[in-house]
């Protein structure tokens, strides 16, 4: 019994034809989904780049510092309890690109 991308991999490949084509053009589609969520999230990414920055300048001028380390605690815990350690990575990865430049 085949698991989790491997095992989907497979199945996606000896699937029989479907009437609209085939695994090919289920994967094509699915893949299309992919490309569109993924222009998403890099939109997500962009906007949570620019409201950073606007957070991180409101607090330098009113005389804090340009990065607030509890408040990214936080935003790893987060990333950590809904998507396990490679959550964390990415929550860390956010971090390093909203913290400014």
């Amino acid at each position: 019994m085949t698991t989790g991308a491997a095992g989907a991999a497979g199945a996606a490949r000896t699937a029989p034809d479907a009437p609209d084509g085939g695994p090919k053009t289920v994967i094509a589609a699915e893949r299309a989904r992919i490309d569109a969520l993924d222009a998403r999230i890099i939109a997500l990414v962009r906007d949570r780049m620019e409201v950073s920055e606007a957070i991180q300048r409101v607090r330098i001028e009113s005389g804090g510092r340009r990065v607030h380390l509890a408040r990214e605690m936080e935003i790893l815990d987060h990333y950590s309890r809904e998507l396990g350690g490679a959550g964390r990575d990415l929550a860390m990865t956010l971090l390093r690109l909203c913290r400014g430049h």
